[in-house]
């Protein structure tokens, strides 16, 4: 049912196509109905046959499901845990928190594959991503890890030169730094009276990159706009400082995202736990 085919099914279950034949013979014989109608060309699943798998598909499922319940409550999280993130937010936020799992749990090995494009999980075999922003609707399941805040900030230096703005409309009196990659890069959202607004700014520095932007606003070259988690070094150590907080807008979700699964093995619902405690305490 699921494969398509008698072959498919043997290949999947590491049996021949006799053997699988004979099993299935001997289940119709069993049952006293055909449940897959064959010819020499091809075989198509009976409406008793469908019913048949939907009632015990849905019981293996379950079987599957206890024993995988029972294995994560008798055994430590252990194997490989493979995980996709963005190339910037996990060196910051995920590798640390790998480094103190693999120290609380030392049967499990990671792999961490960075890329900023959209990975499929299924066709590449990883058991959790981190990914930041909406989620699209999916077959896959998830868990809001965090909100990120985004804000504008500058150099004292600057602000001390230029005063700081008061409202969202004053940055157009401002040097804005533009990171050119990001969608509708001069306009920037602010929620003001309630409602989300954009202002259009401008300035005499633009960057490609995020890093590039935000030290471009702590060497005091105009404002900036960027999530915290990017810039939170430059604000504790005083490099930069916030402006317009009350205006912020919508924080955006991270997410830790996996397969659909009845149940998640012990090592990726013990790192997903994990990294979700550590990211409630970072100050995003």
């Amino acid at each position: 049912m699921e494969k398509g085919s008698l072959t498919a099914a043997a290949k999947q279950l590491g049996r021949s196509l006799q053997s699988v034949s004979r099993s299935l013979a001997a289940l119709e014989g069993d049952l006293g109905v055909e449940l897959v109608a064959r010819t020499t060309r091809r075989s198509a699943a009976t409406q008793a046959g469908l019913a048949f798998y939907r009632r015990v598909g849905a019981a293996l499922s379950e079987l599957e499901a206890a024993k995988l319940e029972t294995a994560n409550h008798s055994s430590e999280a252990a194997g490989l845990l493979r995980i996709a993130s963005s190339t910037v937010f996990a060196p910051l936020y995920v590798v640390p928190a790998v480094s103190e799992f693999l120290k609380l749990h030392p049967k499990v090995d990671v792999e961490l594959d960075l890329s900023d494009s959209y990975v499929d999980l299924i066709e590449n075999g990883y058991d959790l991503a981190i990914r930041l922003g909406e989620l699209p609707d999916s077959s896959f399941k998830a868990r809001r890890l965090a909100n990120l805040r985004r804000v504008v900030f500058a150099a004292p230096g600057y602000l001390a030169k230029h005063g700081r703005p008061r409202e969202p409309e004053d940055l157009v009196r401002h040097e804005c730094i533009i990171r050119t990659t990001a969608r509708d890069s001069n306009s920037w959202p602010f929620v003001v009276g309630g409602r989300l607004k954009t202002v259009k700014v401008a300035g005499r520095f633009r960057s490609s990159g995020a890093q590039a932007v935000n030290e471009a606003a702590a060497q005091g070259l105009g404002i900036a706009n960027s999530p915290l988690w990017q810039v939170r070094s430059l604000v504790d150590r005083g490099a930069v400082e916030l402006v317009l907080t009350r205006f912020e807008p919508p924080p955006m979700p991270v997410h830790a995202v996996w397969p659909a699964t009845r149940l998640l093995p012990a090592k990726t619902q013990l790192f997903v736990e994990h990294l979700a405690a550590r990211l409630k305490a970072g100050r995003l």
